[in-house]
């Protein structure tokens, strides 16, 4: 698995407990990262990365909600599911904030992510929302 691959993915499962536990989980992603990284290849790359997200995701959320609340009609975020929604988030933080990663590297890895951790269909929803915020912001494809 490609290391920025791996750290989306720790960011996701980080980002759905935060959201589940609450803000004060936040002190936990050291320790989280340190246990499932400890060792492996990529290590100090995917834990950089993996802390951006989660850290570029929780300042940004207020702006992020509120862009994917937009996009999403007729979905408010308290309907989506918890994985759908930051999938979402992290996607919606990577194409606006992270300059360096083709949007459509974004897009197709949030897909990617739906598809691993929820269900099927969360695939094409994600595609669907973060692809309106794209156009909607004028973000090349």
């Amino acid at each position: 698995m490609r290391v920025r691959t791996r750290a989306r993915e720790l960011a996701l499962q980080f980002l759905y407990a935060l959201d589940v536990q609450g803000a004060g989980y936040r002190e936990r992603l050291d320790g989280f990262l340190h246990e499932e990284l400890s060792g492996k290849q990529g290590e100090a790359e995917a834990t950089e990365y993996a802390k951006k997200l989660v850290d570029g995701v929780t300042l940004h959320r207020p702006a992020i909600d509120t862009l994917l609340s937009e996009a999403a009609k007729n979905w408010g975020l308290g309907r989506m599911a918890v994985i759908d929604r930051n999938v979402l988030r992290i996607g919606c933080y990577e194409m606006l904030h992270e300059r360096d990663v083709p949007t459509k590297v974004v897009i197709n890895e949030a897909i990617e992510l739906a598809k691993r951790y929820s269900t099927e269909q969360s695939g094409a929803f994600v595609n669907g929302i973060l692809d309106r915020i794209r156009k909607d912001r004028g973000l090349p494809v």
